[in-house]
């Protein structure tokens, strides 16, 4: 009989407590799920989180750093996420999201093996929520 694997809750210190309950990220084993991240800047103590600019491509950035600070916490870096799921509000966003992901991961040496793209509602203010699956080892 094996032994059960443990699971682990990530939040990096750069980010508030989730809005409901669930977690930044979880690990199980060699398999980290980074759950959905928007453009909040970092953490201030006593302060609500808030988008750090109105546009795509401030988001998007604060967005992919807050998937990495979750991927860090957990013992990963981009080089381990084998899917990215990203989530717009805007089908007009599509071309300038790609712009900017391909600049971002520009010296990724391989790219995860899939991206998703879906078009959803996002509390106001909000242009776009990335998430990412990453296997260690």
């Amino acid at each position: 009989m094996s032994e059960k694997l443990q699971k682990i809750a990530i939040t990096p210190d750069t980010h508030t407590a989730p809005p409901a309950k669930f977690s930044h990220g979880v690990k199980k084993g060699n398999i980290l799920q980074v759950a959905g991240q928007v453009g909040f800047g970092p953490a201030v103590p006593g302060q609500a989180p808030a988008p750090v600019g109105p546009t795509l491509r401030e988001q998007t950035l604060q967005t992919l750093r807050n998937v990495q600070s979750v991927l860090e916490a957990g013992g990963a870096s981009w080089e381990d996420v084998v899917m990215v799921r990203v989530y717009l509000t805007d089908t007009a966003h599509f071309a300038e999201l790609n712009e900017i992901y391909n600049d971002f991961f520009a010296d990724l040496k391989d790219a995860p093996a899939a991206r998703t793209t879906v078009y959803v509602g996002l509390p106001a203010g909000l242009l776009i929520e990335i998430d990412a699956l990453a296997v260690l080892g």
